[in-house]
């Protein structure tokens, strides 16, 4: 078992240069509604989900090397390539094989990666919406996108609807944050999360990629590293000098 060391925090912000679409789900569509909404917070405020951007990174690092699975899946081909045939994919994102399909034993690998949700830069919003956002609703934080498809015997459009989307130009405060065990595994994990990220720029965030949307640029990036002894100064491990903790109070 190896020992946790610390942990590495990558901040800054995730901007949209152009419109982004990560969906979201309705109970109910009102007449004249648009259909593909955005996933928003409680308030009404359009964010990011973790999942979502830890998921777009992990693709893509599979992508790079070609699998087509996370492990043994009962339907993938013979010799297929997959995650768990590269460790740093399975160490940075986790893999959790509690079953057994092609009798390997049953494993799980906690991922050492934490992301948080994006969440919307509400004051940057403000100050820049009759600027960048200047058609927007003072009540709304998103646009509307009318696309349709292009019957291709007559080169008519049909089958419109509407696509909602964070506008371009919108700024969301992200943070990720890596585990450090003394592996010495740090640089080569940190090394690949950063190349994915790289990728991302080059590649499309949420849904609709293809058409336009989704386009992302981290920006203020900014690396800051925490050891155990920043988490327990020199005052409080002299007040926690001969205490036993049990189970549940941290």
């Amino acid at each position: 078992m190896n020992k946790f060391t610390g942990k590495v925090f990558i901040t800054g912000k995730i901007v949209a240069k152009t419109g982004l679409h990560v969906g979201g789900s309705k109970t109910s569509l009102d007449i004249g509604g648009v259909p593909l909404n955005v996933i928003k917070t409680a308030n009404g405020f359009p964010f990011i989900p973790g999942s979502s951007l830890k998921g777009k990174l992990r693709s893509i690092l599979a992508r790079e090397v070609g699998s087509i699975g996370i492990g043994s899946e009962k339907y993938l081909p013979p010799n297929a390539i997959i995650d768990r045939q590269f460790s740093y994919i399975i160490e940075l994102f986790g893999d959790a094989n509690d079953k057994i399909t092609d009798g390997t034993p049953p494993s799980v690998t906690p991922a050492r990666l934490i992301v948080r949700d994006a969440m919307l830069d509400e004051d940057h919003f403000r100050i820049n919406r009759h600027t960048l956002f200047s058609e927007l609703d003072e009540d709304f934080y998103t646009e509307s996108k009318w696309e349709n498809t292009i019957k291709r015997m007559t080169g008519t459009a049909i089958n419109p609807r509407q696509l909602e989307r964070v506008p371009a130009g919108t700024q969301f405060d992200f943070e990720i944050i890596y585990n450090v065990f003394d592996d010495h595994q740090r640089e080569c994990h940190l090394n690949h999360l950063i190349k994915a990220m790289r990728i991302l720029e080059d590649d499309y965030l949420g849904g609709q990629g293809s058409r336009g949307c989704g386009k992302i640029c981290f920006d203020n990036v900014t690396i800051t590293i925490k050891k155990i002894d920043d988490y327990l100064g020199a005052n409080v491990r002299r007040k926690l000098e001969g205490i036993t903790f049990t189970s549940g109070c941290l």
